[in-house]
C-alpha cells in the first residue's frame, strides 16, 4: 500500500508542473496589455511602461515563468492589481463559501443520485426507472445558469419561500470560526442563523448539484445492473440472504467502484461549475471573484486561483485513488 501511495504522489509532480505551465501560458498569451487595462484608457505611455516594468511584463516570457515559479515556491501568490491585497488572503476569505456550497451540492447529488440509481437498477424497466433516467438526462443537458434563474423565479420571486442571493440575512451576525456558516452558527448555538444560512444554500446547491446528481444516478444504475448479473449475487440469494443484504451488502459495495471515481471527479469539477452558480446567485465565493478578476484583467488573481483550484482537483483525485485501492486491494498490485 505504501509503494502505491508513493507512486501516486510522484505522479502529481509532473502534473503540477504541467498545470503551472498551462496556466501561465494561457494568461500571458491572451491579447491585450494588462498594464493598460489596469490603468485605463486615459493613462499615458510612460505610466503604462512603468507599471509593466513593476509587474515584470517587460521581460521575456521564459524569465517571467521562472520568476512566477520562484514566487510560488516561497508561498507568494502575488497581490491583486486592483485592491493591492495579497491574493492568498482574499482567496482564503472567499474559499469557505465555495467549499460550503460545493459540499452541500455534492451531498444532494450523492444522496439522491445513488438512491435513484439503486432503485432504477432494482426496478429495471419500471415507470420509476424510465422517469428517473429521463430526469437524469434532463439534468445533464440543463445549463446551470438557466436552472438557477428558473429556481430563483419560481421559489424566490413567485412563491417567496427562499432568498434570492447571499449567504446570510443582514439581521444575523455570527463569529467566523471556520468560514462555513452552517458550522459556525451551530458552534454559536444560533439555530435561527443556521436555518437562515441553510435557506440561502438550498437553491444554489440544487442548481450546482443537478448535473453531478444526474451523472451519479446513471453510473450507479449501470454499475448495479452489471453487478446483479454476477454469480456471487446468485449464490447470496441461494444462501437465503434477504433482499436488503443482497442489494446493499453484496451488490452495492462492488458497484461503488466506478461511482466513487465519478464522485471524486464531480467534486473537483464543482469548483469550476461554482463560477456560473455563484455569479447567478451572487454567492460571495471564489467563482464570482474570479469572474470579476477576468473582467479587470487581474493576472495575479486569475493565475493563482486557477492554480489553486487545479491543486484541489489533483488532491481530490489522489484521495479517490486511495479509496479505490482501499475498496479493491487488487488495484495495489496492478
Amino acid at each position: 500500500m505504501l509503494s502505491y501511495v508513493l507512486k501516486r504522489l510522484l505522479w502529481t509532480i509532473p502534473t503540477l508542473f504541467g498545470v503551472t505551465l498551462l496556466v501561465f501560458s494561457m494568461v500571458h498569451l491572451t491579447p491585450g496589455d494588462p498594464a493598460a487595462a489596469i490603468l485605463g484608457d486615459k493613462a499615458n505611455a510612460r505610466s503604462v511602461a512603468d507599471l509593466r516594468a513593476k509587474m515584470g511584463l517587460d521581460k521575456p516570457l521564459y524569465q517571467q515563468y521562472f520568476i512566477y515559479i520562484n514566487h510560488l515556491a516561497h508561498g507568494d501568490f502575488g497581490r491583486s492589481a486592483n485592491s493591492n491585497e495579497e491574493v492568498m488572503t482574499e482567496f482564503l476569505d472567499r474559499f469557505p463559501a465555495t467549499v460550503e456550497l460545493s459540499l452541500v451540492a455534492m451531498l444532494i447529488a450523492v444522496f439522491f443520485g445513488i438512491g435513484a440509481g439503486i432503485i432504477s437498477a432494482v426496478k429495471r424497466y419500471s415507470i420509476f426507472d424510465y422517469g428517473s433516467m429521463f430526469g437524469a438526462l434532463a439534468g445533464v443537458s440543463m445549463p446551470v445558469f438557466w436552472l438557477g434563474l428558473m429556481l430563483i423565479y419560481f421559489f424566490s420571486v413567485k412563491l417567496g419561500w427562499l432568498p434570492v442571493s447571499g449567504r446570510l440575512g443582514y439581521e444575523f451576525d455570527i463569529e467566523h470560526v471556520t468560514g462555513l456558516y452552517l458550522v459556525d452558527s451551530l458552534i454559536a448555538h444560533d439555530y435561527a442563523a443556521f436555518w437562515d444560512a441553510l435557506k440561502h444554500l438550498i437553491l444554489p446547491a440544487i442548481a450546482l448539484g443537478t448535473i453531478p446528481m444526474a451523472i451519479i444516478a446513471r453510473m450507479t444504475r449501470s454499475s448495479m445492473i452489471e453487478v446483479m448479473k454476477e454469480e456471487y449475487i446468485k449464490t447470496a440469494r441461494a444462501k437465503g440472504c434477504t433482499r436488503f443484504q443482497v442489494i446493499f451488502i453484496h451488490a452495492l459495495r462492488n458497484a461503488m467502484m466506478p461511482v466513487i471515481t465519478v464522485i471524486g471527479l464531480m467534486l473537483g469539477s464543482l469548483f469550476a461549475g461554482a463560477i456560473l452558480t455563484e455569479t447567478t446567485f451572487s454567492w460571495p465565493g471564489i467563482g464570482k471573484w474570479l469572474v470579476n478578476a477576468v473582467y479587470q484583467r487581474d493576472f495575479a488573481i486569475i493565475q493563482s486561483t486557477t492554480l489553486i483550484i487545479a491543486i484541489v482537483f489533483i488532491i481530490i483525485n489522489f484521495i479517490v485513488d486511495l479509496l479505490y485501492a482501499f475498496i479493491n486491494p487488487k488495484i495495489r498490485l496492478s
